[in-house]
C-alpha cells in the first residue's frame, strides 16, 4: 500500500475547493475521488466531480440544500446526494462498507467510518484514490498511481472478492483497457476467465450501458478483444465470439472476426462528428449472419467455395433481437438492422459501370436508407477491408460515382421523401372511393411508379392510376374525377 502523501501537484478544479471548504464549515470531511483524481493524474480533462464524505447522507442533503441551486436525491438509498453548485454538477457519497450477498445484484448498503475502507469496496485501484479538500492530501493506499504508470488495470482487494461482489466490473476492466489503453493484470484477467458466467446475475441494462460505454471508447477494439478471449462476450453478445468460424482449408474465407473488428476501425476512423454508437454497432455486427448462413458449395469445375447468402438479412435479425434483449431503444434497434440489413445493397450496383445504376435503383436505395443513408455511406465504405489495393481503389471509385448520382438526383428531386405523385384525398377523389384498403393499394402502386419513373406530371399520374384501377376491377364511382 502506498503512504499518503501531498496531492499539491494534482490539478483540482476551483469549485472542488470550495465546496470542500464548505464542508469543513460544518464539521465533515470531502474527499475527491475516483476518476477524476485519476484523469487529474493523467493529465486529462476532469468531469463529472464525484465526491465522498463522512457526512451520514441527511447530513449531506441539508449542507447542499445550503449552497446548492438545485439538489435531487434518487440516490439516497445508496448514501448519494446530487446537488448543481456554481453551475456544475456534483455528487456526493457518504463513505461505504458495502457487504454484498453474492446472489441479488445490489449491495446492501452499509455506512463506513473511514476513507480507506471505503476506497477498498471501488473496483479498481486506478479509481481508488482520493484527494482531500481543501487540504489537497493525496490517499492512495492500493497503489493506483503505481498502476496508472505500469498502464495496469488491477482490483483494490482480491479479484475474485471484487467481481463476486459486482460482476459488471468485469465489463468495466474490458472498458477501462479501451477508454486508456492500459493492460488488465494477469490475476485480475484470471478471475475474469473463470467468473465470466457470474455475469448472468447483472440485469441488462447494466450490461448495456457498460457495453455502450465501452463501445464510445476511443478504440473500442480492445475491449472486445478481452470480452470475447475471457468468455465474457458469451453471456451477454453470443454473436460475437460465433464469428470466429473455422476455416476450411479446402474452402477457406476471410477471418469474420478479424475482419468485424477492422470494419469497426475502419468506420471511427471515417467518424466527422465524434463518437456514433448506431454506426459502431452497426459495423461490429454487420456479419453476424454469417455463421448461421455458412454454406460450403460442392466441388465443381473450379475449387469449393464458401457462401453466405442472406447473411445480411439473416444479421439484421440477429441483432434486432440480441438489442431488444439488451434493452437498447426502439429506435436504435431500427436503425442498427436496417444498416446492417442494407449493407449489401450497394455491391448490386457496384460493376465499375455507371450505366449498370438506373434512377430507380438509385431512389430505392436512398428511400430504403432513410435517415440512415450517411451512416449507410459510411458503414459500406468500411467494408473494404481487401489487401489488394487494386480492388479497393476499384470499391473506392465505385462509391464515390455511386454518391455522386446521388448528389445529381437529390439535386433534381427529394429522395428523402419520395412520395406519390397524389396523395391519398386527391386518389380518393379521382376513383370515388371512401377511406380504405383499396386507397393504401392504389398509393402504394404509385409509389412503385414514382421510384421507377421518378416526377410524373399530374395527368399521366391520373392515367396511371385509372388504368391500375381498371386492371385491378375497381371501377370510378360516377361523377368522380
Amino acid at each position: 500500500m502506498s503512504d499518503n502523501s501531498s496531492g499539491k501537484e494534482i490539478t483540482v478544479p476551483p469549485i472542488a475547493d470550495e465546496l470542500g471548504r464548505v464542508f469543513a464549515g460544518e464539521g465533515y470531511e470531502l474527499h475527491l475521488v475516483g476518476g477524476p483524481v485519476r484523469d487529474a493524474v493523467l493529465r486529462r480533462t476532469v468531469s463529472d466531480l464525484d465526491f465522498t464524505t463522512d457526512a451520514r447522507p441527511e447530513a449531506t442533503e441539508a449542507i447542499l440544500r445550503g449552497c446548492c441551486s438545485t439538489v435531487w436525491t434518487t440516490g439516497a438509498d445508496f448514501g448519494t446526494i446530487g446537488g448543481r453548485f456554481r453551475g456544475e454538477q456534483v455528487e456526493v457519497t457518504t463513505f461505504r462498507a458495502d457487504a454484498y450477498d453474492r446472489v441479488s445484484r445490489n449491495p446492501i448498503v452499509r455506512y463506513g467510518d473511514n476513507l480507506v475502507e471505503d476506497l477498498e469496496r471501488r473496483d479498481f485501484t486506478v479509481n481508488a484514490m482520493a484527494v482531500s479538500l481543501p487540504g489537497h492530501v493525496f490517499c492512495d493506499p492500493f497503489g493506483g498511481i503505481g498502476d496508472i504508470a505500469r498502464r495496469t488495470i488491477r482490483t483494490p482487494a482480491a479479484p475474485e472478492s471484487s467481481f463476486a461482489d459486482d460482476p459488471l466490473r468485469m465489463l468495466r476492466a474490458a472498458r477501462f483497457a479501451a477508454q486508456l489503453g492500459f493492460e488488465v493484470d494477469p490475476l485480475t484477467l484470471d478471475a475474469m476467465h473463470r467468473m465470466a458466467p457470474e455475469l448472468g446475475r447483472i440485469t441488462a441494462e447494466r450490461i448495456r450501458d457498460e457495453f455502450v460505454k465501452l463501445m464510445l471508447a476511443p478504440d473500442p477494439v480492445v475491449g472486445l478483444r478481452l470480452l470475447v478471449d475471457t468468455g465474457l462476450a458469451e453471456q451477454f453478445l453470443p454473436e460475437l465470439p460465433a464469428l470466429r468460424m473455422e476455416i476450411d482449408e479446402h474452402a477457406q474465407h476471410k477471418d469474420v472476426y478479424e475482419h468485424s473488428l477492422q470494419v469497426l476501425r475502419n468506420a471511427i476512423e471515417l467518424e466527422t462528428d465524434g463518437p456514433d454508437l448506431l454506426l459502431r454497432l452497426a459495423a461490429l455486427l454487420h456479419d453476424i449472419g454469417k455463421p448461421e448462413t455458412k454454406k460450403i458449395e460442392p466441388k465443381g469445375v473450379g475449387a469449393a467455395g464458401v457462401t453466405f447468402h442472406h447473411h445480411d438479412v439473416a444479421g439484421a435479425r440477429l441483432a434486432r433481437r440480441r438489442m431488444r434483449e439488451l434493452r437498447f431503444p426502439k429506435a436504435d434497434v431500427q436503425a442498427v438492422s436496417l444498416l446492417i440489413a442494407l449493407h449489401l445493397r450497394f455491391y448490386g450496383y457496384s460493376d465499375g459501370d455507371e450505366t449498370g445504376w438506373t434512377d430507380s435503383a438509385v431512389r430505392r436505395y436512398v428511400t430504403d436508407a432513410g435517415d440512415e443513408l450517411e451512416r449507410l455511406n459510411v458503414l459500406v465504405r468500411s467494408d473494404c477491408t481487401t489487401r489488394n489495393r487494386r480492388k479497393a481503389e476499384r470499391l473506392r471509385r465505385d462509391y464515390d460515382r455511386f454518391e455522386d448520382r446521388i448528389a445529381r438526383l437529390r439535386a433534381e428531386e427529394d429522395l428523402r421523401a419520395v412520395r406519390p405523385d397524389l396523395d391519398g384525398n386527391a386518389i380518393m377523389e379521382l376513383l370515388g372511393l371512401a377511406p380504405g384498403p383499396e386507397v393504401g393499394r392504389a398509393w402504394a402502386h404509385l409509389k412503385e411508379l414514382r421510384l421507377e419513373r421518378g416526377p410524373m406530371p399530374r395527368e399521366e399520374a391520373e392515367a396511371e392510376l385509372r388504368a391500375w384501377a381498371a386492371a385491378e376491377g375497381i371501377a370510378p364511382r360516377p361523377g368522380a374525377g
